[in-house]
């Protein structure tokens, strides 16, 4: 299980080399490749607590540590589509209240086609 947190977390926000066993190369992670662009949080209900307190120190300070430079990054949780399961973790204490705020702030639902009106 560790070695799955170690390569989330480098996978995220990138690592030195030497880092971790494997870490072969210095490697950028998907928040600095993402600039200017979107990233797309997937199975976010799924994260360990200590990702989610760098997932949202990234996301409030918008940048990934002190001395790098700001990141402008879109990002979409589509874990949310389902926001009362995300809140029943926050109520068992199995993911943060804060991060879950910060994540859930525009909502787009997209109805299933068997529920859209059919047009010629």
């Amino acid at each position: 299980m560790r070695r799955f947190k170690t390569l989330l977390e480098a996978e995220l926000f990138g690592h030195e080399k030497g880092a971790f066993t494997g870490a072969l190369r210095q490697r950028r992670g998907r928040f600095e490749l993402a600039h200017r662009g979107t990233l797309f949080l997937d199975e976010i209900g799924e994260i360990s607590p200590v990702i989610q307190v760098k997932l949202l120190r990234v996301l409030q300070e918008r940048q990934l540590s002190a001395w790098r430079e700001r990141h402008d990054i879109r990002r979409c949780a589509p874990g949310l589509l389902h926001p009362e399961d995300l809140r029943k973790e926050v109520a068992q204490g199995r993911f943060r209240e804060d991060l879950f705020y910060r994540l859930n702030v525009v909502h787009v639902v997209i109805p299933p086609l068997r529920q859209r009106r059919k047009t010629s």
